[in-house]
């Protein structure tokens, strides 16, 4: 099997050195210009090894190194904790010590010193409270809240105990008066008990309330990260949707130019069967170049047309007639590259292969309330030609999908057989500008 593949691929690269050596009767028509440009930069399809056949270096673990690194990160969002737990806590250390100063209570400044100590270690605990919370980090909220709820206590239970041990065990300072039972009594003579669980249930709502902000704005932070996923996802389908529809059109052209290009062959019609391809070959270049799903200029769209419409021309020499009238304002508004193709092909298809006179082919454009409308006209056959079941087939049906697909409800379609005779199809869009 491997020997045939490669007996007949020597043998393609002799037919082809020998139709090079011999040489064409004239060269391809360039027309004077580059392939049609259009915004995003696609790449030839003939292109060296950035192109078609060099993609196979990109599968050799490039994908996986593309990804975002955040994903293999286990804290993605420290910077976040950092904040509140700063916040937090220096917003405790300012309003204490303001609360010192008001209340003129002795010792501010032995105070103060100690006051940090125990801000640095409720700063410490609540990271830990963080480290520990990360495993719920895609859990749902609920899970988020009850595991919040459990580590508050530990952490609570451990500040409180440090908190009185800077302040009643390392060196014992006289201590706020507290109303308590219409009673005058100190901290000192409360149990050591009794203060630990008072201080615990105190600073159990301090840890829950930055658990709160820190998981409130955490799921907020995925939210968001997830609608640019979503987001990022519907543009890539979209995308592909575009690319899937635009390749449908090509094949479908190729299909009927070389049935076109067999009947001349076998009637002898050597030189005009030449001309054919060679426009052929022409239509293709320009259209290959063109990034699928990228927009072109309406004059450029309108030029592709013609060239399409001159191969058909070859087929239907006296019957085939054009004409544009589109104002120059407009040449300059962008479509989606090959948007009129089908809709060009199928007036070709029902209008003029089916009629024995003359058929011309409209093409029309103007603007309106921020639209941009384009008419395709043929006085060819009727409505019952155009499609059995009221439809036009493929070709528009592709068309009314890529608008779709890339305008949504601000584009759409309308066909039908026109009162003065023959058919009109008639697309709109959102006007885009060639800026």
């Amino acid at each position: 099997m491997s020997e045939s593949r490669g007996d007949s691929a020597r043998q393609g690269r002799t037919l082809a050195s020998e139709a090079d050596s011999s040489g064409y009767r004239r060269p391809l028509p360039d027309r004077g210009a580059p392939a049609f440009s259009t915004k995003g930069g696609a790449a030839s399809a003939n292109a060296g090894p950035t192109g078609g056949a060099g993609i196979g270096h990109r599968l050799d673990g490039g994908m996986d190194r593309a990804l975002p690194r955040s994903h293999g990160r286990w804290l993605p969002d420290w910077p976040l904790a950092v904040k509140t737990i700063l916040f937090f806590w220096l917003f405790y250390l300012v309003q204490a010590t303001l609360r010192g100063v008001i209340v003129a209570y002795e010792g501010q400044l032995e105070m103060l010193e100690r006051r940090v100590f125990v801000v640095v270690a409720g700063m410490l605990l609540t990271g830990v409270m963080y480290v520990l919370l990360r495993p719920t980090h895609n859990s749902p909220v609920r899970t988020k809240i009850i595991a919040a709820a459990i580590l508050c206590l530990p952490a609570a239970a451990a500040f409180s105990a440090f908190n009185h041990y800077m302040f009643y065990v390392y060196s014992p300072m006289d201590a706020v008066w507290i109303v308590r039972d219409n009673a005058m009594l100190t901290d000192r003579e409360k149990s050591t008990v009794a203060m630990l669980a008072d201080g615990a249930f105190s600073w159990y709502f301090f840890f829950a309330a930055w658990s709160a902000i820190y998981v409130a704005l955490s799921y907020s932070r995925q939210l968001r990260a997830a609608d640019q996923r979503a987001a990022a996802l519907a543009r890539e389908a979209q995308d592909a949707q575009l690319r899937a529809l635009r390749y449908q059109i090509n094949p479908h052209f190729l299909f009927n130019t070389l049935n076109s290009l067999s009947s001349l062959v076998l009637a002898e019609r050597t030189e005009t069967a030449e001309k054919m391809l060679m426009n052929l070959s022409a239509f293709f270049r320009s259209t290959l170049a063109a990034d699928p799903a990228a927009d072109v200029s309406l004059a450029e769209e309108i030029d592709l047309q013609k060239l399409y419409l001159e191969i058909e021309q070859i087929r239907f020499p006296d019957r085939l007639k054009i004409e544009v009238d589109v104002p120059e304002h407009l040449l300059g508004r962008r479509v989606p590259v090959l948007i009129l193709q089908p809709i060009v092909e199928n007036a070709v298809k029902y209008g003029v292969a089916r009629s024995r006179h003359p058929v011309t082919i409209q093409l029309s454009a103007y603007e309106e309330a921020g639209r941009l409308h384009i008419k395709v006209k043929d006085n060819g056959g009727d409505a019952a030609e155009i499609a059995p079941g009221g439809g036009t087939g493929v070709g528009l049906a592709n068309v009314c999908n890529r608008l779709n697909a890339r305008f949504g409800a601000g584009a759409g379609c309308l066909h039908g057989p026109d009162p003065g005779g023959g058919y009109t199809v008639h697309i709109f869009m959102p006007v885009v500008s060639d800026d």
